[in-house]
């Protein structure tokens, strides 16, 4: 795993570019009171660099032009005169000896520094007791003197750790700003840049005199991995990070008015309990995995010492949070195909102690569906597209609603019930329809089967349809009719909505616990050539990720997880990578995106993959688990997002399980001719690796999964058999050599 980024840059790219230094802005006079209460004046000239994060770089490859020398200026010689009204003058000892100042106001060094107020830049009030100050800011004080002492973190990096002489917890700049510890403020940036944001976290003279204070930086949007779709973000919302620099203190600026405010699913709860503030704050950044997470205990935020931010320090009983009571957590499987995602993650969730099974699943393909339904019986799966199904979900509330099952807007009842309640307006078109058809065949309903939104008919008339089954009428009768055109069934609608509410055939708000899926990619695919890099959202193909983001802010699920192809993070620069990100972030989702290969957890192949982490504020943010397969990482991954990549801490040592290879896989499979007909048959070999041990395995036979009732069977082998090619195919293969071999070349 790459190594921790350094801290000295608060807002630096995760491209690791390097940003230009700047010049000091102003021309100030540091004012000093060193034990000897001798006053000292340095003088910080325009040439004083400071780097963006603030801190300054000497003038000089010697160091003979730093600002912060502590030997006292020489003082020239002065020489007597007299002017015309007789007031005696002094005249500096210089060959031009332009320079003149009346005698009677010669004044001390001291004195101009007293006069010169507005100037000063300084700490005030008594310093903090030297035994608390080595208590709370120990790396200050290991020094014995020296001005500087390298340090070394656990994963090997080395910091220049700056030594104090005593720390101060108020400070005055410019000679009128009262900066108090712990105080939120603007530091100086780059001309034309807008002021960084931070939090005064620690105030202390240098050993060698020099005024600095630790700032522990806040992002704006644009300046995280969200880059320039932080516009999708608030303006006044920022995150506060756990990177911290040392800055001269005259860079502060002014102070601020932070807010701390509760992440809240529920936007305009959230929007109400902001007040009136410069910015506010609800979310921690962290370079490690692009996280955005819940911010620390009040008591952690102001912790000098910057905390470790590795996925492996989180709490290991993440997901226990989903269901906390003994019922079932539910899954919401989007663009399921056969149900492999949701499947895998229900064996996971399983093995770790929580009972997760996929509820409801959709797909636009109908043998996928028939697939999933035909494994997982319990499962309801609907074949239709995420735009459908989002639709349908929402007239499904309505309809719980006018039937008072679910708790709803009172405008979103009143809007549905004008197309269901039983008023004399359909009465009368159905008997005008009648009188126009003369002696016409009535159909009665008998009940309703199931619900859609679409066009199942495919007369493009979309909207909400019934399955109906009819009264004296067989199934091989049943149809799809407009809910419309059933205002007279309001017993049959009844029923029919009451029952589905109970055995919870679509989800309402709420009741899912996570949603899973991985939105088609044929827009971002490398295999693509016509791939729209300027504006990627416009292309169509790339629309089911904001489908995908719209259910989860309707459904608001506690966890989600998404999945998609490396391509999300390269192409475009990451663009559609960074927009998932921020609308989940905008909802206030806590938030991280990893890179895994599939070849390092024991699969015989590379396959990488992006997975997008969500949790509710209320929940614990789910980390990724750790290789356990030796894998060499090819280089899919910008260099940008190589901090994504989840793997072990950098120099740990770690004793991985060897890579598998196809044969691992394969070897024990029977072989199988062109006509081969059978949809079941015997392995014929026992397995020789421990993923084919695992692979045979049926479901009640799985991890997690009780096995009292299980009966033991023979494992059996199924759907292996080839696509059969026609005669002159076969013939063509067949004489493909199996081995390589030399051909002779003859002249």
């Amino acid at each position: 795993m790459p190594s921790t980024r350094r801290a000295s840059n608060p807002m630096e790219d995760t491209d690791s570019t390097k940003n230009p230094t700047r010049s000091s802005q102003r021309n100030r006079k540091t004012v000093l009171e060193p034990e000897n209460d001798e006053v000292v004046v340095v003088s910080e000239g325009e040439n004083s660099e400071v780097s963006r994060g603030g801190k300054r770089k000497e003038s000089s490859a010697s160091g003979a032009g730093n600002t912060a020398k502590k030997s006292k200026p020489s003082v020239p010689k002065m020489t007597p005169l007299e002017t015309e009204n007789g007031e005696a003058m002094v005249v500096d000892g210089t060959e031009n000896g332009s320079k003149t100042t009346p005698k009677n106001s010669k004044k001390t060094k001291k004195d101009v520094a007293v006069n010169e107020d507005e100037e000063e830049t300084k700490f005030l009030g008594e310093p903090v007791d030297d035994e608390e100050a080595r208590r709370r800011w120990p790396k200050r004080y290991q020094g014995k003197g020296a001005k500087k002492v390298i340090s070394k973190s656990s994963n090997g990096d080395s910091e220049e750790i700056i030594q104090a002489r005593r720390h101060y917890t108020q400070a005055k700049v410019d000679g009128c700003m009262i900066f108090n510890l712990y105080d939120d403020a603007h530091v100086k940036a780059e001309d034309g840049e807008d002021c960084y944001i931070c939090k005064i976290v620690e105030m202390f003279e240098a050993v060698d005199g020099d005024l600095y204070f630790t700032a522990q930086w806040f992002y704006r949007a644009q300046d995280t991995v969200l880059k320039t779709l932080g516009h999708l973000i608030d303006k006044k919302r920022v995150f506060f990070s756990q990177i911290q620099d040392d800055n001269p203190l005259d860079c502060l600026v002014a102070k601020l008015n932070i807010a701390k405010v509760s992440l809240n699913v529920d936007l305009e709860a959230k929007n109400k309990e902001i007040p009136s503030c410069d910015y506010y704050c609800d979310m921690l950044y962290k370079l490690e995995y692009s996280s955005f997470t819940n911010l620390p205990p009040e008591g952690k935020t102001n912790a000098s010492e910057e905390a470790s931010s590795t996925i492996s320090d989180d709490s290991p009983d993440t997901v226990n949070g989903a269901n906390s009571g003994s019922e079932d957590a539910s899954l919401l499987d989007l663009y399921s195909g056969c149900g492999a995602m949701s499947t895998g993650l229900c064996l996971g969730a399983n093995m770790a102690g929580l009972r997760l099974v996929t509820k409801w699943a959709v797909d636009i393909n109908k043998y996928a569906c028939e697939s999933l339904q035909w494994n997982h019986p319990e499962t309801t799966v609907r074949n239709e597209s995420a735009e459908d199904f989002l639709a349908l979900l929402k007239e499904w509330e309505r309809l719980c609603a006018s039937f008072s099952l679910s708790k709803s807007e009172n405008l979103e009842r009143q809007s549905f019930n004008s197309s269901v309640n039983e008023d004399n307006v359909n009465d009368e078109e159905e008997e005008e329809d009648e009188n126009e058809d003369g002696d016409g065949e009535v159909f009665e309903v008998e009940k309703f089967l199931a619900i859609c939104y679409g066009d199942p008919k495919e007369k493009g008339e979309r909207g909400l349809y019934l399955k109906v089954r009819w009264k004296n009428y067989g199934p091989e009768e049943d149809t799809w009719e407009p809910l419309d055109g059933l205002g007279d069934c309001r017993e049959c609608l009844k029923d029919f909505v009451t029952s589905g509410f109970k055995a919870k055939i679509l989800p309402l708000p709420g009741d899912v616990d996570v949603i899973c899926g991985g939105p088609p990619c044929q827009g971002i695919s490398g295999f693509n050539r016509f791939r729209n890099k300027d504006n990627p959202l416009q292309d169509e193909k790339n629309k089911q990720l904001q489908v995908f983001t719209e259910i989860v802010e309707y459904l608001k699920p506690k966890f989600v997880l998404m999945e998609n192809v490396v391509d999300i993070v390269k192409f475009a620069e990451g663009y559609l990578g960074r927009y998932a990100l921020s609308k989940l972030i905008h909802l206030n989702y806590q938030v991280r995106m990893g890179m895994m290969a599939a070849g390092a957890y024991g699969l015989p192949q590379f396959r990488m993959r992006a997975f997008f982490w969500g949790a509710r504020p209320n929940q614990k943010l789910p980390q990724y688990p750790l290789p356990t397969h030796d894998l060499v990482l090819r280089g899919v991954i910008p260099v940008e997002f190589e901090m994504n990549t989840v793997g072990w801490e950098e120099g740990k040592k770690i004793e991985l399980e060897k890579k598998l290879l196809l044969e691992d896989a394969i070897s024990d499979l029977p072989s199988v001719g062109n006509y081969e007909d059978k949809d079941e048959m015997d392995y014929e070999k026992e397995p020789k690796t421990e993923f084919q041990r695992f692979i045979r395995l049926r479901r009640e036979e799985m991890p997690g999964f009780s096995s009292l009732n299980a009966k033991p069977t023979k494992h059996l082998l199924y759907d292996h058999r080839p696509l059969q090619l026609n005669t002159d195919d076969y013939q063509r293969v067949c004489r493909v050599p199996k081995r390589k071999r030399l051909s002779r070349c003859y002249s």
